[in-house]
């Protein structure tokens, strides 16, 4: 099975969503994820829609960041868990400063969410300490990026803890029908920046092509 490879619009900003998917088509990406408030024509097809504020049908959604008060925490997991079971169709991203920030917790929600299907970004769980390939089962989308424990976005030829060679042998496994796309940022108000997102983005892309 022929596997394309997109990108988020993120690689580009602060680009408009059609400008980046006009650079990402000259890269020779095949598709690029964007916001949920995107409705320009683009000149690559939407792989995903993020809806970063709550939940919405056919869209991707990161966890909520955690709270440090564990009485907080409970109602914040509980009010998740019913808006994600009021919006079926909707993929949730776990990464390492949400309340979904373990493999652990991650099939916690999903016990608590019957149907719940994932975005699966792989510098996120890598970040955290363990391996992506262990949520691919219940993915509906993947996120490409090399990283390693306490750092999100390493350059592919820096080395990392993603084995994408491994990741791709599991997608064909799993019979994987989903799309992938490519995600670096320069995010320094988050505590990640980058000063070349689309250099990396295309050196990953690259990378991983050679396994398809």
């Amino acid at each position: 099975m022929r596997r394309g490879i997109g990108v988020v619009h993120v690689v580009f900003a602060p680009d408009s969503a059609t400008v980046a998917a006009e650079r990402a088509a000259a890269l020779g990406f095949d598709h690029i994820d964007v916001p949920v408030t995107v409705t320009d024509d683009l000149a690559l097809p939407i792989g995903d829609r993020i809806a970063p504020s709550s939940p919405a049908e056919g869209c991707s959604t990161p966890a909520p960041p955690r709270s440090a008060d564990e009485k907080d925490a409970a109602a914040l997991w509980d009010r998740a868990a019913a808006a994600y079971r009021r919006v079926p169709g909707m993929l949730l991203e776990p990464w390492g400063g949400s309340i979904c920030n373990s493999i652990e917790r991650v099939r916690a929600m999903l016990d608590d969410v019957p149907g719940l299907r994932l975005l699966v970004d792989t510098g996120h769980v890598a970040g955290w300490g363990e391996d992506p390939a262990e949520l691919l089962p219940w993915a509906g989308h993947v996120q490409l990026r090399q990283a390693c424990l306490g750092q999100i976005q390493r350059h592919p030829d820096e080395g990392g803890d993603v084995d994408f060679a491994a990741i791709i042998g599991r997608l064909d496994a799993l019979d994987y029908r989903g799309l992938m796309s490519v995600e670096y940022f320069d995010l320094p108000d988050y505590g990640w920046p980058l000063d070349d997102p689309v250099g990396h983005a295309v050196a990953l892309a690259a990378h991983v092509r050679s396994f398809l």
